[in-house]
């Protein structure tokens, strides 16, 4: 073992001994708190470096060119973790090829009732009804904004920032084009890449545009925008991995009939299949989506589908039930461009960054 494995094995011990105390209070409670303590700790330069130095793993191999632009490593969080772009220079400093920020939605929402976030420790899962609880798109741009003024100059140290855009749950299902087209149009300038989310489900109705038809006039409108510009933004779409083969097949040709540059699979399911958590238990949490490792398979099974019935000429950003560097290889083995984590973060701790990268460079030297 070397010297590096072993601190790795100690911050994971550490991290092991620290979730179970996190893990005796709410999640959304120990959300804030957790992501709030590290921006303090980054507050510092001092304090900022020890937390680079630990977890941030760079490499030249490790770079990925894909959209026009350079990730400086393949792994990324997924949305829904900092919302509102709150912790972009701390989950820089972590070593986050990429971050998603959102779902941002044109006016600030609540979102739905607390409780909302619910762990199931003995599937390695989460269950969400967050309900798109954002900011609202000008509060974001601003941030975001001021984000990209501090940035380097050089893109191959640049923490790459995608967007995911959605609707307000007050914004009827034929005017979602509207919020879609708002929000994209804001934060233009201000994110490297777009993603479309319309497979929550945790905004009624919102899975409806999921539906060819629908899908077709919401990603139509932001193309012709998007095409408005002297330089265009990638554009890519979240899918469910409750879909059925037909819809695979008509988001797969609606992909290259708008020129989608890109799928992000899979959101969060609705099912509740062989798991380890009691009925009674899953009962009294209610509604909501279902992320971490029960996602596993279904999400590589798709990622599969999408890579061999489109010739391989749809780039995939994977995401579901990414805990180890053998689950991150899977999912690149399946045919993915990227990866995201995000529920696999919360159970393993920001060491998994940090392995996963170094696996992968390793395996390119």
């Amino acid at each position: 073992m070397t010297y590096d494995d072993s601190r790795y094995y100690l911050r994971a011990m550490l991290y092991n001994a620290l979730r179970k105390l996190l893990f005796l209070f709410p999640p959304e409670a120990v959300h804030h708190f957790s992501m709030n303590s590290l921006k303090a700790a980054c507050d510092i330069p001092l304090t900022k470096n020890i937390v680079e130095k630990n977890f941030k793993y760079i490499h030249p191999s490790l770079h990925k060119n894909l959209f026009e632009l350079t990730f400086k490593n393949p792994v990324g969080l997924g949305a829904g973790f900092d919302k509102n772009a709150l912790y972009l220079n701390e989950l820089e400093a972590l070593g986050f090829g990429f971050v998603e920020i959102g779902t941002v939605t044109p006016k600030a929402q609540p979102g739905n009732d607390k409780p909302r976030l619910f762990r199931l420790a003995k599937d390695a899962a989460l269950i969400n009804r967050m309900g798109f609880n954002n900011d609202g798109v000008d509060k974001i741009k601003t941030r975001l904004e001021k984000w990209n003024n501090h940035q380097p100059s050089n893109n191959n140290y640049k923490l790459i920032i995608g967007g995911n855009i959605g609707k307000n749950k007050v914004t009827a299902n034929e005017d979602a084009w509207k919020d879609y087209s708002t929000c994209f149009k804001a934060l233009f300038d201000c994110v490297d890449y777009f993603v479309v989310n319309v497979s929550s489900p945790n905004t009624p109705g919102l899975r409806a545009l999921q539906d060819k038809e629908s899908l077709k006039k919401i990603l139509s409108e932001l193309q012709l925008i998007n095409y408005g510009y002297a330089k265009q933004k990638p554009l890519l779409l979240k899918i469910a991995p409750d879909l059925n083969q037909h819809q695979l097949d008509d988001i797969i040709n609606l992909a290259a009939e708008v020129k989608l540059d890109g799928i992000v699979a899979t959101n969060t399911t609705i099912t509740r299949d062989n798991l380890i958590t009691s009925k009674n238990e899953i009962e009294k949490i209610g509604a909501g989506g279902l992320s971490g490792k029960p996602l596993q398979k279904k999400s590589t099974e798709i990622i599969q589908y999408i890579i061999q019935n489109s010739n391989n000429k749809i780039p995939v950003i994977a995401s579901g039930g990414i805990f180890t560097v053998d689950d991150a290889k899977e999912k690149l083995n399946a045919g993915a461009s990227l990866i995201q984590v995000w529920t696999g973060f919360i159970y393993e701790g920001p060491s998994i960054i940090k392995k996963i990268n170094k696996a992968l460079a390793i395996k390119q030297d």
